[in-house]
């Protein structure tokens, strides 16, 4: 399956790697936003076509797959562009920086009749997927709490400082916690939808960030709740060392804990452990799996979405995908707002319509 890669920026790379050597694709083509980056991808893929803008790359008609890694504001248009040109599509996270551009994306891929794939890949994970099997197969019993914290470094700003900038990233929370979100309302998919959320949050003052409100806190904290009483805790701070990850899961029978470390987020050295205690185990036993982080999940997530695309069925859908992004949008309001959000995952619904 020849793939278009739209994006070359520090995470493009990777998954220009990752199309290159996924079995059943080809990486017949990348679009970059400026000559410099271009210029890097042709160094890299000499036989490769490289155009600066990505017109040209949907008018190819040999082309049946778009992977788009673009700055967070720009998913909307480039993915509703890439569905209208008849492309499948693997859209990286967060799906859109609003509820209506889910929206969007979403009529453009039932229009077009092709497969719109948003990139959560820690469900393709060999540790954090590991907790979704463990959870469903009931080792733990009914889900009742889950913690996750995230204490790592300073986000890198992104190409022209995007990540830094309000109108363009979203907010930090679509940053991070959308897959934090994205784990526990998978893990705990047999609960239903969460009702109602809090969050807090505060930070230190960055020269030159543009858009400086609570949304772009470096600590944020929030509490999810699901009608009969389950909750999650999701922590990340931005103002940590390296990149340490924690998520704990307590059932009504059972109990799992699992960490991983590493010097960054992109790291093939990370150390990691799961642990489980089963319904009925007098003790916790460690689980043995490969290795776990963000460059082994884009390996996997590019191996498996040729065979998503060829029998028409995402990976992780973009009805799944939006609720992650009202969930992000209502927390980024609970936390200027000060206040509980209700959640309501009606179609169309933006957070600034919800009632407290």
């Amino acid at each position: 399956m020849r793939f278009g890669l739209i994006g070359y920026g520090l995470w493009g790379k990777h998954h220009a790697e990752a199309i290159a050597k996924a079995p059943g694709a080809e990486l017949a083509a990348i679009a970059c936003y400026s000559e410099a980056t271009a210029a890097a991808a042709r160094r890299r893929f000499p036989d490769i076509p490289v155009h600066v803008g990505y017109g040209a790359l949907l008018a190819d008609s040999s082309i049946e797959a778009i992977d788009i890694v673009v700055p967070n504001h720009m998913h909307e248009e480039v993915g509703v562009a890439a569905l209208k040109a008849g492309k499948n599509v693997l859209l990286e996270k967060p799906m859109g920086v609003s509820v209506e551009a889910c929206d969007r994306l979403l009529e453009a891929a039932e229009a077009s009749g092709k497969v719109l794939t948003i990139g959560h890949e820690f469900r393709l994970s060999t540790q954090w997927g590991k907790l979704k099997e463990l959870v469903a197969e009931g080792a733990i019993g009914k889900p009742l709490y889950a913690n996750v914290s995230l204490f790592r470094f300073p986000y890198r700003q992104g190409s022209g400082g995007w990540r830094y900038d309000r109108g363009k990233v979203g907010s930090w929370i679509l940053e991070e916690p959308v897959h934090f979100f994205d784990s526990v309302m998978w893990y705990f998919d047999e609960l239903g939808d969460p009702d109602r959320i809090v969050a807090f949050g505060n930070g230190r003052p960055v020269q030159g960030r543009q858009g400086n409100e609570a949304a772009m806190a470096h600590n944020f904290s929030t509490v999810m709740h699901w009608p009969g009483g389950a909750y999650a805790v999701i922590t990340q701070s931005l103002a940590g060392f390296e990149h340490h990850h924690v998520m704990e899961i307590v059932g009504s029978e059972g109990s799992i804990r699992t960490w991983w470390s590493g010097a960054e987020d992109r790291t093939r050295e990370p150390s990691f452990e799961i642990k489980v205690q089963r319904a009925g185990a007098a003790k916790a036993e460690t689980l043995k799996v490969p290795a776990s982080g963000e460059l082994f999940e884009l390996d996997r997530e590019l191996s498996l979405v040729v065979d998503a695309f060829r029998k028409g069925r995402p990976m992780v859908s973009g009805e799944e995908a939006r609720k992650r992004i009202l969930v992000c949008l209502a927390a980024e309001r609970a936390l200027a707002e000060g206040r509980e959000m209700r959640l309501d995952f009606s179609r169309g619904v933006e957070p600034r319509k919800l009632k407290a």
